[in-house]
């Protein structure tokens, strides 16, 4: 079912503000009375053109855009996709793929047969069904108007048509079905740190809508676009805005986030990727980029989702720990700061505070800090080997895995961190972990810990962005 999105509220900019070391009162230039900051550009203007139209405003569009005044002038004058729109909010044109680049990468069979429209339980995924905060993708068709992009392209409304790879838009195939989950389960591990719920199944207007600050049900739409109404002029696989993600006042007119199939190409693996990384800007992340390189593509096995995820197994979030990084931003943080706050933890740290495991019985945990660590308690009754296995999410897997098996007395007994890699740009590799012990009965620990590998440097990645969901299971081997 299609939705509509309309404009509430107007643009307004008030009080002083301090950012960069400059000052500026609103009312106190003649300039800015005669010249409100949503009249300095008038139409959607590239960043270093954008830049010198409102460099003596400098203070004052980095406040509307929630940035300092130097992180806003960095980001216009070296990031080539960095536009400001007529209301001098900032946005993001991301580059378009060639057809090359676009090739899919094949899902893992799961639907068992088609359906008519957006029903079935590829539309019914959740990640954390309850909470109150929302990333809907949506395959459905969307209707947008009374957006930005209407007022950049004085067309409204927008018709936007569903997801479609076979010729037959008004069903999903098994084939479409089985991208449609692949990308949701993708998307839903670059954000299970999060209290939020990734979703396929469409929420009422009034859960992505924030109202004002007393609204605390809100969230985002990534729209995966097949259309040309767009992406035609622009040339680029995506476009959204940055930082409106908990926006109060005009939350609706900045969305939705735009994933574009032609720029992108139709396969779960890019889709994914481009739908972490444009709900990414809405949560206030900028690009990751190297002096040279405005979208760093990463190194080994390893890539920033904020920079290209593309080619790599396993992308992270970053705080730009690799070498000659232009972006050092802690994106956990950033994100915490635009109304995502991180899981509770589900299971203790130590063997004093250890959950509860039953052989032959798998749990699903979340490591969603860089320090936590998971323990579980579980008691074997019979002697004999036994095989313990964590695993991480097994669609673009964030999460590397360190398995430790503890005795009674809590002393490592067998251990497990196998090298990471990939086999090819979707398949990460060493992430899960596994140990095999003959054991006697009694009670035992299962310690999941979440590792990093190489350097982060040049050749992989820290602990920083290891985090994710995992299944943990004790059986008999």
């Amino acid at each position: 079912m299609r939705k509509t999105i309309r404009r509430t509220g107007a643009l307004a900019c008030t009080g002083a503000v301090v950012f960069g070391g400059l000052a500026i009162s609103a009312g106190a230039r003649a300039d800015a009375q005669q010249s409100p900051l949503d009249q300095l550009l008038g139409q959607p203007t590239p960043g270093v053109t954008a830049l010198s139209k409102v460099q003596d405003r400098l203070a004052e569009v980095a406040q509307r855009n929630g940035m300092a005044a130097d992180q806003l002038q960095r980001v216009l004058a070296t990031d080539k996709t960095a536009w400001l729109d007529a209301g001098s909010r900032l946005f993001f044109r991301e580059p378009q793929l060639t057809k090359a680049q676009q090739a899919e990468e094949a899902s893992p069979r799961w639907a068992t047969e088609a359906v008519a429209g957006a029903t079935g339980p590829a539309f019914e995924l959740h990640s954390k069904p309850g909470s109150n905060k929302v990333i809907y993708l949506d395959f459905d068709g969307h209707t947008i108007t009374g957006t930005a992009w209407n007022a950049a392209k004085s067309v409204d409304p927008v018709n936007v048509s569903p997801y479609d790879t076979d010729g037959d838009p008004a069903n999903y195939s098994t084939a479409e079905q089985d991208v449609v989950r692949d990308v949701w389960a993708r998307v839903a591990e670059d954000y299970a740190a999060f209290d939020v719920d990734v979703t396929t199944q469409a929420p009422p207007q009034s859960a992505i809508d924030r109202s004002g600050t007393a609204d605390q049900q809100y969230g985002t739409r990534v729209l995966i676009d097949p259309d040309t109404w767009y992406q035609s002029g622009c040339g680029c696989g995506g476009v959204a805005y940055i930082g409106v993600y908990d926006n109060s006042g005009q939350h609706d007119y900045y969305q939705p986030a735009l994933v574009f199939t032609r720029g992108v190409g139709t396969g779960a693996k890019n889709l994914a990727e481009a739908a972490s990384h444009e709900a990414g800007h809405n949560v206030g992340l900028n690009h990751d980029g190297t002096p040279s390189v405005g979208y760093y593509q990463g190194h080994g096995a390893w890539a920033p989702i904020m920079g290209v995820g593309y080619y790599r197994g396993i992308s992270q979030w970053s705080k730009g720990e690799y070498a000659e990084a232009n972006n050092t931003e802690d994106d956990y943080a950033v994100i915490s700061s635009h109304g995502l706050a991180l899981r509770a933890d589900e299971a203790g740290d130590t063997t004093a505070a250890a959950a509860a495991l039953t052989v032959g019985t798998p749990v699903t945990g979340y490591i969603a800090t860089e320090t936590d660590t998971d323990v579980y308690k579980v008691t074997v009754g019979a002697a004999g080997n036994y095989t313990a296995t964590a695993n991480a999410g097994p669609s673009g897997g964030n999460l590397d895995i360190k398995l430790d098996l503890l005795n009674s007395a809590g002393t490592v007994v067998a251990s497990n961190d196998p090298a990471a890699g990939q086999t090819d740009a979707a398949t990460p590799t060493g992430l899960n972990a596994a140990v095999t012990a003959n054991l006697a009965a009694g009670t035992y620990y299962l310690r999941v810990d979440n590792v990093g590998y190489g350097s982060p440097l040049n050749t992989g990645y820290s602990t920083y962005g290891s985090r994710g969901i995992y299944t943990l299971k004790l059986a008999t081997s």
